[in-house]
């Protein structure tokens, strides 16, 4: 018998991926951004329709990874754990952002090590929000 998971929970459905190519400039222009090495979280706040709270994007750099395979290696494990920990975002938005999340280091870290840092990132990102806003 499978046990049944809220949908909404632990997904990352297509709406949510940031495909925008206006929205990733703007993320590059306008974004700022919060650090927990090796992950780099650029994010903006944006007007999102169809009532999401986030648009996310990953990305693994090239001179890091030569190798495709490697990048999208990466990419994967970038997506399953913003998959498994975006409720700790989603959580604590008032607003709506985009967001792009980078891997920036050659270091081949294991999944365990890149969700908990994960985790911490997401955290981080909350607090100076939060700091900014009552400022």
């Amino acid at each position: 018998m499978h046990q049944v998971f809220n949908q909404m929970t632990f997904s990352y459905p297509k709406n949510e991926k940031l495909k925008s190519k206006n929205t990733i400039d703007l993320l590059f222009s306008e974004g700022k951004s919060v650090s927990k090495f090796p992950l780099r979280l650029v994010y903006v706040p944006v007007d999102l329709q169809n009532g999401e709270k986030l648009k996310m994007g990953v990305s693994v750099s090239k001179r890091n990874f030569k190798n495709a395979v490697d990048r999208n290696y990466f990419k994967r494990i970038l997506r399953e754990t913003y998959r498994l920990n975006k409720q700790l975002l989603i959580d604590g938005l008032d607003k709506t952002y985009a967001f792009m999340f980078f891997y920036q280091t050659k270091e081949r870290l294991k999944y365990d090590e890149i969700n908990t840092k994960t985790i911490q990132l997401f955290e981080k990102f909350l607090l100076q929000i939060k700091n900014t806003s009552d400022t």
